[in-house]
């Protein structure tokens, strides 16, 4: 269902994620999970921020459709978490490959996030029911440095943190080719492809995004690669693999994304989630932390010269 409405005097400064919960009747999570899918609108641009004060005339429109149901997961035990670092209020995890974060189409079980449940059975009450705790993700693929909160107040302080691209990700990629350039800026929106709805791609209809790359050192066999440290300014779906397809230099081991090829044959793509530094969104003091390759991506740089 669609809904388009005016914001009234009586709720003007009233918060984006709030107000949408009460035109459309469902939770706070759900709202925040229509705001975070483009699924929202203030005037004629796509909400990106779900704590955004709306002013009175304010234009809404709201494409429920996209509502999900308020679906509790069950505690998985079994499912192996790395803690980094643990709080009140903030759990850092070190995620393998292969591990997906949250359950989705076809993978409902064996998640991180339910991995996290077990462990942590509080953070059942934080943020979205069929995703507790989780405010950012990273793909089964991508290995490496996940925040998630473990309070309320973390959640919402995280969320925000990000959306204004207060947390700095950095990550390390092996690409096809040698850029040009040293280090560059690649700023291109990102939307959903219109003739492989799975997969993402550069596109005008596409949401904001930008990587800044830079060139830590590069090889020439078994093939021409180089070794990138990675910047997110944003967080879009595969952000990093698309746009380093879209400038001719593929991660290594992609499948989806013009990325595998016979001369080095890695199962998943080359990246992973390297370093990580926030604020903590409690008591504001500064967080930096760092994981070291995984042992198959270091097999395969001991194999380059």
């Amino acid at each position: 269902m669609r809904y388009v409405e005016t914001v009234p005097t009586a709720l003007a400064g009233e918060r984006l994620d709030r107000f949408v919960a009460m035109v459309v009747g469902c939770s706070r999570a759900q709202a925040a999970a229509l705001v975070a899918d483009g699924a929202v609108t203030v005037g004629d641009e796509v909400a990106t921020v779900r704590s955004v004060k709306l002013a009175e005339g304010d234009a809404v429109v709201i494409d429920a459709a996209a509502v999900g149901e308020d679906t509790a997961l069950a505690a998985d035990p079994s499912v192996p978490l790395d803690v980094v670092y643990e709080d009140a209020d903030v759990i850092v995890v070190d995620k393998p490959a292969d591990l997906v974060v949250h359950p989705g189409a076809g993978n409902d079980t064996g998640t991180l996030a339910q991995g996290l449940l077990a462990r942590y059975p509080e953070v059942a009450s934080v943020g979205q029911p069929d995703r507790p705790g989780i405010v950012h993700r990273l793909d089964r693929g991508t290995s490496g440095l996940l925040v998630v909160a473990r309070s309320p107040a973390a959640y919402e302080g995280l969320v925000e943190a990000l959306s204004t691209h207060a947390v700095e990700r950095e990550y390390a990629t092996l690409v096809w080719g040698h850029p040009e350039a040293t280090s560059g800026l690649v700023d291109a929106p990102i939307g959903r492809s219109a003739r492989e709805p799975t997969r993402m791609a550069v596109s005008n209809r596409g949401r904001e995004a930008r990587t800044r790359y830079e060139v830590v050192r590069t090889f020439d066999e078994p093939a021409p690669v180089a070794l990138l440290t990675c910047r997110l300014e944003t967080g879009r779906t595969h952000q990093i693999r698309v746009h380093l397809q879209a400038i001719g230099h593929p991660v290594v081991g992609d499948s989806r994304y013009d990325g595998w090829r016979e001369a080095i044959p890695l199962p998943r793509p080359f990246l992973h989630a390297a370093r990580l530094a926030f604020a903590h969104p409690v008591t504001g003091e500064p967080l930096a932390f760092t994981a070291p390759l995984t042992s198959d991506l270091e097999a395969v740089l001991a194999t380059l010269s």
